[in-house]
């Protein structure tokens, strides 16, 4: 998949059958050495909490219904004395220190989002499951037409990295098991790390280039 052209190295680009068909330049060492896993732990916390809803609630007294009225007078009973039923103390009152809706959602430095796909991706690499395809436009928004790109690239679990012109593709892989079409400018490192392979039209990759380097 990869040779070395002075301080350039080379990656294979495929066509539709699987094939090698012409090679792109990859800059030496942008998808090679040792992973930075503590970088791709931050990044998928990260991700994790930014999809996170922050809709858990609960009532408090003021927000729970009725209560009112004040269940016996002030004094004279021989009872504690009480303004309302929806109380915390009390059976249906509210709850104290419930959660509220709150955004979970951080940013990460953008360094550290850079160094977190170059390394997931060289893994990727380094484990031959980077794939880069010359094309992968289809002429339907049809299932048989992305299980037949698939069949010809020989993949299986995949997540399929393209351009959002590519509109026939993010529909046709929605029905398809283990697999998943993303723009590459909301290409992000869970989905990398969630797909046995990463596939990249030829225009996305360039792209994913120019933010790495």
């Amino acid at each position: 998949m990869s040779g070395k052209e002075g301080t350039m190295a080379k990656l294979d680009i495929l066509d539709r059958s699987g094939k090698a068909a012409a090679q792109i330049d990859l800059p030496e060492g942008l998808l090679s050495g040792p992973a930075n896993d503590h970088l791709i732990y931050e990044a998928v916390v990260n991700y994790r909490a930014n999809q996170r809803q922050g809709t858990a609630a609960t009532k408090t007294r003021a927000s729970v219904r009725g209560g009112g009225r004040k269940p016996w007078r002030q004094k004279g009973t021989g009872r504690a004395r009480v303004g309302s039923t929806r109380s915390p103390l009390w059976k249906k009152g509210g709850t104290v220190f419930g959660p509220q809706p709150r955004d979970y959602s951080y940013e990460l430095p953008k360094k550290v989002r850079r160094g977190a796909l170059r390394s997931a991706l060289a893994g990727k690499h380094a484990a031959g499951d980077l794939v880069i395809a010359s094309e992968l436009d289809l002429k339907e928004p049809k299932t048989r037409e992305a299980a037949a790109l698939l069949k010809g690239l020989k993949l299986d679990s995949a997540l399929l990295v393209d351009t959002a012109e590519n509109a026939n593709l993010f529909k046709a892989v929605r029905n398809l098991p283990r697999v998943k079409a993303v723009d590459v400018a909301g290409l992000n490192i869970y989905d990398v790390l969630a797909h046995k392979s990463v596939v990249f039209s030829r225009r996305a990759f360039e792209a994913v280039l120019e933010r790495l380097t």
